[in-house]
């Protein structure tokens, strides 16, 4: 059992955050980049990876966030529910199943894991707290989501008095709405109390030992395949667009204007969600053309392959650009008076045949990867 004054905090844990992982480019999607990060840490970064790629001066490609991307299928992902809905970019809602891409990303290391999560109607705080001060003794962070800001993944990497206060990286650390009664360590992580009481919803994943990882040529093959569903997937939980049906719902939606009041408020909160898929088309699927440009390597799969899968990734990057157009639609990425551009039913009306066109290249890049499997 704990003491009150037990304390224990791992160093090396690598930081997550958005923009402030250290010299990488930016590594905005929680999940897989917590999970290159506890990879890093544990020292296994063998995926594949032939080089970390210059971007631009000062930002190298991060090649295990680009493997994670891929395998746990967000490289294909795009959700949009109508209602402007927050939470169209939570990777959960990628399939029927929430757990799917967390599994393929932690199936795909070779670790065994458990996932620990709230149960209704059960207080489960002594378990989830016997069960982090089991994995950090045992030199193991815990892949947390929560307990700082909304369900993303963060890291938990000590505890104070006995488990009372909990240790770690979030991405939402340092947002006023998120870090009232934070307090934080000298090395920058959060000091987090009353974790439990304000998380709801709060889970936890413990990574285990290491086994024998399966074989490169199998995980590749597989992610794959999974990319395919992903795609092919065209309604998900709750009646989500998913998939290539989301780029449709998302242009549809942009032309309807009794969405659009005058009302500053409305207008932001919906610029907020189309610049979140905005964000996470460019992000996802110019990751998702490293991952590919990894996959085409012939000592994983087979040189018969190559070329289709590096045609598949010359896809996946112009939808990245596309991005960028759409970003300069209004005013360039992280204009601040973006949302005045964006209330304007002509500007909307330009966004709808760039977000075609994205939908495009994403079927595109569909036909060269089904291609590509068909060779194997």
């Amino acid at each position: 059992m704990s003491t009150p004054s037990f304390r224990m905090v791992l160093e090396g844990v690598p930081r997550v955050g958005f923009y402030q992982g250290g010299p990488r480019c930016p590594e905005d999607i929680p999940f897989p980049s917590v999970m290159s990060a506890l990879m890093k840490y544990f020292k296994e970064e063998d995926f594949g990876c032939r080089w970390e790629e210059s971007n631009k001066p000062g930002c190298t490609i991060n090649c295990s966030y680009s493997y994670f991307i891929g395998v746990s299928g967000v490289a294909a992902f795009l959700s949009w529910k109508r209602g402007w809905e927050y939470d169209n970019a939570d990777i959960r809602f990628m399939s029927g199943d929430p757990r799917e891409p967390l599994d393929r990303a932690l199936q795909a290391t070779g670790f065994t894991y458990e996932l620990v999560c709230t149960e209704e109607g059960r207080d489960n705080k002594m378990l989830f707290r016997e069960k982090i001060l089991e994995s950090i003794q045992k030199g193991h962070p815990v892949l947390a989501f929560g307990p700082v800001g909304p369900p993303e993944a963060g890291m938990i990497t000590g505890f104070d008095e006995g488990g009372d206060v909990l240790i770690g990286w979030s991405y939402f650390q340092t947002f006023p709405e998120f870090s009232a009664g934070l307090e934080f360590e000298p090395s920058g992580e959060f000091r987090k109390r009353h974790w439990f009481e304000d998380s709801p919803g709060l889970s936890f994943i413990l990574i285990g030992e290491k086994k024998e990882r399966p074989p490169l040529r199998e995980i590749y093959r597989g992610a794959l395949e999974w990319l395919l569903q992903v795609t092919h997937t065209p309604l998900s939980v709750g009646g989500r667009n998913n998939g290539l049906a989301a780029y449709t719902a998302w242009a549809r939606q942009l032309l309807c204007n009794d969405d659009f009041p005058q009302d500053e408020t409305i207008v932001r909160q919906r610029h907020d969600v189309h610049n979140t898929a905005v964000s996470m088309v460019a992000e996802a699927r110019w990751y998702g053309s490293q991952f590919l440009i990894q996959a085409s390597n012939p000592e994983i799969l087979n040189s018969r392959v190559s070329s289709d899968l590096l045609h598949a990734s010359a896809c996946y990057a112009a939808e990245h650009q596309l991005m960028w157009d759409l970003w300069n639609l209004t005013g360039g990425n992280g204009n601040p008076d973006a949302f005045r551009y964006f209330a304007d039913p002509a500007i909307r009306r330009r966004m709808v045949p760039i977000i075609h066109e994205a939908l495009e290249k994403d079927a595109r890049a569909v036909e060269h990867i089904e291609r590509a499997l068909g060779r194997l």
